[in-house]
């Protein structure tokens, strides 16, 4: 019998259509094409023990043909599933091949039967020769194999996820070698090919030859990232392995097409489907440069997923992983909730207390103030997409829980009373907390005459502020310039009122430790005895000189400032309130008590109570500076690079307008970037992990410009800090910024990033 091939035959994704057919000299046909369950078209021959066969698959009913399956012949039906998910259109042959004369399928020189057959088999899709598999192989027949090959890393949106590498050497030949490497012995692509395929040159000539240039590349060198809980829209099973490069390479369509065609085929049997995912700016810039060759390929031969789908597709996202008990709760916006609650919120709360466990419907970030708050007090927090529905919980509502996240999911069960109770006092500190405070401080000052050891009179907030009114900014930079109130006013205003006493005299009710709802009442009472409470002359006269000091009509913005908030170790997120004075309101004193009530604010106290910190020796400083309207955007980032501390970088949250990252409104969801040097054409390179759901599509909240200038500011920032904090390990600084009306960065806030 000789060589031969069937007719092509046209596929649409859409549906498993009947296959035309027809037959050839030796009466083969191929049957109707159904999709496996990754929706991979599926072709069934009648087939014989002396032949093997390929199924082909082209971009037109006339080639070039691409073999993307085959397999030796048996007695009876064979099956050939091509090696990627049905795209628009697609032509399809089989080709029936006699085992006595074989073909050299990737043309390295073996015939196909001899690389099937070798003692070390090799793979007969690529030249790629064997190698040890202690060190890697040149294809994964399961997913078994990739899992074996994988080590675990962070990615941006990505968290301890499963990583193979890959090494593609003579990319821009006809005879390309790709080679699996194990994570386990082998880290960095450069040594893999020296110490195991015997490449000669050095590091410099390899980057050359790899990365950040396609007319000179010679090489790829990528990643194959799984991301389990990737639900497909098309409703076929969960997960999805992305094809990634570094993302300062800048890697062009050819050569996109060429990996995802090799692995691919070399991967085909793990039973998960593949995608390019252009996961930095640098790479996205390239795509739309050549949107027309992938939006082609798009038809006929090559996956793409977008990151903003990828992650918008995944419906568990860990923030912070943890072990919580408590009991299940679907918090409906006016039930106390405690640190014996794990609590389903539909919305992201404005604040919270301190809670067993978190889970939200929505999605958060890792600069949200609900995760500051489940980092600082190792909380498992986790999105997990219509929770409240969710069967593995709906059951568990109103029950004791153990309540656990991971990078790989959630894991929840039923738990006692008691082990609710005693996982509560293991966490709790064993003795009380004195918070540090200075009175002797007894007069306001301007943020000029503040330093860093001025915290414990005015608050780590006021003095820190202070502290960046001395680092030499940009002009198109700055810092508010204004005044601290110390702590001494917020005691004097205390004991003049008699407030210590009444606060007192409510925590020995027993009702006050035994029913949060009159706990509650009880210190709502106390913040309107405060807010209402006789100002002493001299404070009264302070604060109209400190008032006097900004141009008539200035609208000021009062921050709390207390010793029980950014501090190392401990952030304090939004367990106190900031407000705005308009010259409308009168004499400053009126807002001055609204943030000094916030001391009393339930989320503070339960807090506290948590920690046992002594309610009566917390104080509350305030910062009052200038306010800022109309602001274009605002944002939060860490001078750290939470993805891989290897390299200098920032993360980095933005959204447009007034609308905060830390609270967000209506569930807005922000802008979200790492933002690092990994070399390149670039100082920096730009990974976005989601984009703001206020802009419109295709548009950031910040430029790559101001990017820039504001990944500059954080190293000016980190590097003024770092010996005021006397060089701590895995040191870094959490800051809130602006962008103002007239387009100027603000550098609002800095303190010490909790890891």
């Amino acid at each position: 019998m000789k060589r031969s091939s069937w007719p092509a035959f046209l596929l649409f994704a859409a549906a498993a259509l009947p296959v035309p057919h027809g037959r050839s000299d030796d009466r083969f046909s191929a049957s109707a094409a159904p999709l496996d369950p990754i929706r991979r078209p599926v072709f069934s021959v009648p087939a014989e023990p002396g032949y093997y066969y390929q199924l082909r698959r082209s971009p037109s009913p006339t080639g070039p043909w691409s073999v993307t399956a085959m397999a030796k012949g048996i007695n009876g039906p064979l099956s050939l599933t091509d090696s990627i998910p049905a795209l628009e259109r697609a032509f399809f042959s089989i080709r029936r091949v006699p085992l006595t004369s074989p073909l050299d399928t990737d043309g390295d020189g073996l015939s196909d039967t001899a690389e099937w057959n070798a003692s070390n088999p090799t793979n007969p899709f690529h030249s790629g020769r064997f190698i040890n598999a202690a060190d890697g192989r040149s294809a994964m027949g399961s997913l078994a194999d990739y899992n074996a090959l994988a080590h675990f890393d962070n990615f941006p949106g990505a968290p301890s996820v499963q990583e193979v590498k890959f090494l593609i050497l003579n990319a821009h030949t006809a005879q390309p070698q790709l080679f699996f490497l194990n994570a386990a012995k082998h880290q960095y692509h450069y040594y893999f090919a020296r110490d195991v395929l015997g490449y000669s040159g050095s590091l410099s000539q390899f980057n050359g030859e790899t990365y950040f240039s396609n007319t000179t590349r010679r090489n790829l060198a990528g990643s194959l990232v799984h991301h389990r809980n990737y639900l497909p829209p098309d409703g076929s099973p969960q997960g999805l392995i992305t094809m990634e490069f570094w993302p300062s390479d800048a890697v062009s369509h050819s050569f996109v097409q060429k990996a995802y065609d090799l692995i691919t085929r070399s991967a085909a049997n793990t039973g998960v489907r593949f995608a390019y995912h252009a996961a930095s700016e640098t790479q996205r810039t390239l795509f739309r440069s050549e949107r027309a060759l992938f939006t082609e390929a798009a038809r006929h031969s090559l996956h793409t997923v977008r990151t903003e789908d990828l992650f918008g597709q995944t419906p568990y996202t860990l923030l912070n992983p943890g072990v919580g008990f408590g009991r299940l709760i679907l918090f409906d916006g006016s039930s106390s909730v405690s640190a014996r609650d794990v609590v389903i919120f539909r919305s992201l709360p404005n604040d919270i207390t301190h809670l067993a466990g978190i889970i939200t419907e929505v999605p958060q970030t890792p600069l949200s103030h609900v995760n500051l708050k489940a980092k600082q007090n190792n909380t498992p927090n986790a999105f997990i997409r219509d929770a409240a529905r969710d069967p593995r919980l709906a059951p568990l509502l109103g029950k004791y829980v153990r309540y656990e996240t991971t990078s790989e999911g959630y894991l929840i069960r039923e738990a006692s009373p008691e082990e609710v109770e005693s996982h509560l006092e293991s966490i709790r500190p064993p003795n009380p907390q004195i918070p540090v405070r200075d009175l002797s401080i007894t007069a306001f000052r301007s943020l000029s005459a503040i330093t860093f050891n001025n915290a414990r009179a005015f608050g780590a907030k006021t003095a820190n502020v202070a502290e960046l009114r001395r680092i030499a900014w940009s002009p198109n930079v700055s810092v508010p310039n204004g005044y601290g109130i110390p702590f001494y006013f917020y005691d004097e205003f205390m004991k003049a009122n008699g407030l210590y006493d009444y606060a007192a005299s409510l925590f020995a009710i027993p009702a006050f430790q035994s029913d949060p709802t009159f706990r509650a009442d009880a210190l709502k009472a106390l913040r309107s005895a405060i807010r209402n409470g006789t100002v002493p002359d001299w404070i009264t006269t302070a604060l109209t000189s400190l008032q006097a000091n900004f141009p008539a009509g200035t609208s000021l913005r009062c921050r709390s400032s207390t010793n029980n908030e950014d501090l190392t170790g401990y952030s304090g997120a939004g367990l106190y309130d900031s407000f705005t004075h308009y010259q409308s309101e009168g004499p400053l004193s009126k807002t001055i008590r609204q943030v000094w009530a916030s001391v009393w604010e339930d989320r503070a106290f339960d807090e506290r109570e948590f920690y046992r910190v002594d309610h009566f020796r917390t104080a509350m400083g305030v910062l009052v500076h200038p306010n800022y309207d109309g602001e274009l955007a605002n944002g939060v980032g860490v001078t750290k690079n939470l993805v891989d501390p290897a390299w200098t970088g920032y993360y980095i949250n933005a959204q447009a307008g007034e609308n905060l990252v830390t609270n967000p409104e209506n569930n807005a969801v922000p802008e979200e970037f790492l933002i690092a040097q990994l070399l390149g054409q670039t100082r920096y390179t730009l990974q976005y992990v989601t984009f703001s759901s206020l802009m419109p599509e295709g548009q950031t909240v910040i430029s790559t410009a101001q990017a820039e200038l504001l990944a500059d500011q954080m190293a000016k920032i980190h590097n003024h800090f770092l010996p005021l904090y006397n060089y701590p390990p895995n040191f870094a600084m959490e800051l809130e910024w602006k962008i103002d009306a007239a387009g100027k960065l603000i550098i609002k806030q800095a303190r010490p990033w909790i890891d």
